[in-house]
């Protein structure tokens, strides 16, 4: 059994409109390699010039950040679930959410 990649609202588009897929690899970083090579639109969504994932990326397994356990080495096994959450940030100055 794969591992599947939930996919959040504001890259659906990049990957034909679906909510999750399903991918193949024993690490974060393969899963989601795996899932852009599927995907080639979405890649530069995800990764910046040098092939690094984005900073504001960040990347869940199960309930887990990566960014605490082993970064994109976070090993992963079949059934586990994927989720890319891009952060969001904005607001006007002076406005109530500034």
């Amino acid at each position: 059994m794969p591992v599947t990649i939930q996919i959040p609202a504001a890259l659906r588009a990049f990957a034909n409109g679906q909510t999750e897929v399903s991918a193949e690899g024993a690490t974060a970083g393969e899963v989601i390699a795996a899932f852009a090579e599927a995907y080639p639109d979405i890649g530069t969504h995800l990764y910046d010039e040098t092939g690094a994932l984005r900073s504001f990326i960040n990347v869940y397994v199960g309930d887990a950040n990566i960014k605490n356990l082993d970064g994109l080495d976070t090993p992963v096994k079949d059934g586990d679930s994927v989720m890319l959450v891009p952060a969001i940030a904005g607001g006007a100055p002076g406005s109530a959410w500034a």
